[in-house]
């Protein structure tokens, strides 16, 4: 399902092996949350994957950006606090997007962008699914 919807974006989109459940564990335990069903099932699909330029990132790489942002004194120092989010990729050009973190878990699907020059996060979709829908159709732009 995942690697067709972002085909349908770029037929040039280059997928990672299928992550394991240990994997996955390791953001949630990392994290202290509970990923959406859908992302699971993303990640069980492919470990991350590039689309058009955007890094849907590897269950490695997520945990090591959403600890710079956490620990990073100069993201500190520059951004509002980014412990809300869990970033699961980033653009291409130093925005990211992910999941709103609102008491201490995910409690929706829906999709948020960071933006790195003016801090702002901005919804995007109602959920991965639609994100790729939506993008494929010309309707959002990651």
């Amino acid at each position: 399902m995942w690697k067709n919807l972002m085909k349908n974006v770029s037929k040039e989109s280059v997928f990672n092996e299928p992550a394991s459940n240990n994997q996955i564990k390791e953001i949630e335990k990392k994290f202290d949350i509970n990923l959406p069903s859908e992302f699971i099932s993303f990640l069980q699909e492919t470990n991350g994957a590039d689309v058009n330029g955007a890094d849907f990132s590897s269950t490695k790489r997520i945990i090591e950006f959403n600890v710079d942002f956490r620990t990073d004194e100069i993201f500190k120092e520059i951004y509002m606090p980014l412990d809300c989010f869990l970033f699961i990729g980033g653009s291409g050009n130093g925005d990211y997007f992910g999941y709103s973190i609102v008491n201490g878990d995910i409690q929706r699907e829906d999709i948020f962008l960071w933006n790195h020059e003016n801090d702002s996060r901005e919804w995007i979709a109602p959920s991965l699914e639609q994100l790729f829908i939506w993008w494929s159709e010309g309707e959002v732009s990651v």
